[in-house]
C-alpha cells in the first residue's frame, strides 16, 4: 500500500529545535527580514506552456492573502516543470534539517550504516526524534569545543551536493541552520536522482524509505492533494519562537513551519519544499493556531500544484494532530 506508514505508539516526533536552547538568536547571519508581507513573483517553466501559465496563475491565488511568509520550489520530472518563488530566502529549519543530516550521514559512510546508526537514524526521520538528530550532529562535528559541535562533515556533504546557500548553526543548534526552498530542492533531487557521484543508489534508497515511513501524524504538509497512487515521501519540521525580550522583534512568538516531500513510482517523480515563518498567534488564542495556519499554507499551496499537474488523479488528504503535541517552544 503506497501510503502505509509506520505508526508508533510514542508522543509525536517533535518539529522544534534540539540542542543547547539558550541561545536566543542563531550563530548565523539571521533570515531576511522584512516590515511586512510582501507578495513574491510565482516563476513556472514546462514544457507544456499552458501548465507553466496555469501553476503560476493558481500558486499565487494559493498564497494571496497569506498573512504569513512562504517559499517554494517545486519540480515534476515527467512534465519537465519546475516552479520556484522566493525560493533563495533564507528560513530557520526545524526538523526539515534532519534530512541535511541524514545524508551527510550517509556520505560520510558511503551508504552502509552501523547498527547504530541506523537505530539513531531511523528515529531521527519516521519519529522525528531530537536527541538522535543531536547525537548525529555531533557524529558528524568537529568537538574540540564541546560546547559549540562544529559540523564540519555536514558541511562537507551541502558542498559536495552544491547546497551552496544552506547556512549550518556553529553554535551546534541544528534547528537554527538555515535553509532555502531551492537547496532542500536540491536534496529532494538527490534522493530521486540516479546520480551516484554524491550518494549511492543505496544510500538515496535508504532515504527515501525512512521519509517513506514518517508516522502518520506527521505526513501533512506538502504531501496534500498527492494523487494517491503515488509513493511519497516526507520530512516536515516546526518551531516557535519565545517571546522573550532579546528575540528579534520579527521572531518573537512566530512560528515557523516547513515541510518537503517528494512522490515517486508509477510514473511520477516530483519534489516540493514549502517553507514558512511569521505565522503569527491572534492575541488571546491558543498557541497552535499559529503552527496550524503555517500547515494550511503550505497545504493550500500543494493541493494547488497537485491538482494542476495530476487533474485526473484523487488526492490524498492528511490527517494532522490538533496541536503540535510533545514540541516544546524552542529556540527562543
Amino acid at each position: 500500500m503506497t501510503w502505509a506508514s509506520a505508526v508508533t505508539a510514542a508522543a509525536i516526533g517533535v518539529g522544534a529545535v534540539a540542542g543547547p536552547l539558550a541561545a536566543a538568536t542563531p550563530s548565523v547571519a539571521a533570515p531576511q527580514r522584512a516590515a511586512e508581507k510582501t507578495t513574491s513573483t510565482v516563476q513556472c517553466t514546462s514544457s507544456d506552456q499552458r501548465l507553466a501559465t496555469k501553476l503560476e496563475d493558481d500558486i499565487a491565488t494559493a498564497l494571496e492573502g497569506r498573512k504569513s511568509m512562504a517559499s517554494l520550489s517545486f519540480f515534476d520530472r515527467p512534465t519537465g516543470t519546475s516552479c520556484t518563488s522566493d525560493a533563495a530566502k533564507k528560513y530557520d529549519s526545524a526538523s526539515v534539517a534532519k534530512t541535511i543530516i541524514l545524508g551527510a550521514l550517509l556520505y560520510q559512510r558511503n551508504g552502509t550504516l552501523t547498527d547504530e546508526e541506523d537505530a539513531l537514524a531511523r528515529k531521527m526521520i519516521i519519529d522525528s526524534d531530537n536527541a538522535s538528530a543531536t547525537t548525529l550532529w555531533k557524529q558528524l562535528s568537529d568537538l574540540r569545543d564541546p560546547a559549540k559541535p562544529d559540523p564540519v562533515r555536514v558541511q562537507e556533504f551541502l558542498d559536495k551536493a552544491g547546497m551552496d546557500h544552506t547556512v549550518l548553526d556553529k553554535e551546534g543548534v541544528w534547528g537554527l541552520t538555515q535553509v532555502t526552498a531551492a537547496d532542500q530542492a536540491k536534496l529532494l533531487r538527490l534522493f530521486t536522482g540516479n546520480d551516484d557521484s554524491v550518494l549511492s543508489g543505496k544510500a538515496r534508497s535508504y532515504a527515501l524509505d525512512l521519509m517513506n515511513q514518517v508516522q502518520s501524524v506527521q505526513r501533512w504538509g506538502a504531501t496534500a492533494g498527492a494523487p494517491l497512487d503515488s509513493v511519497v515521501h516526507v520530512k516536515n519540521g516546526w518551531l516557535q519562537r519565545s517571546q522573550n525580550p532579546d528575540v528579534d522583534s520579527f521572531d518573537r512568538g512566530d512560528w515557523k513551519v516547513n515541510s518537503m516531500a517528494v512522490l515517486t513510482e508509477n510514473g511520477y517523480g516530483s519534489g516540493l519544499v514549502v517553507l514558512t515563518e511569521n505565522n503569527r498567534v491572534p492575541e488571546g488564542r491558543p498557541a497552535e493556531e499559529g503552527w496550524d495556519y503555517g500547515i494550511e499554507t503550505i497545504e493550500t499551496v500543494s493541493r494547488a500544484i497537485y491538482r494542476d499537474v495530476y487533474p485526473d488523479a484523487d488526492g490524498y488528504h492528511p490527517s494532522r494532530p490538533t496541536s503540535p503535541a510533545g514540541a516544546p517552544s524552542a529556540a527562543g
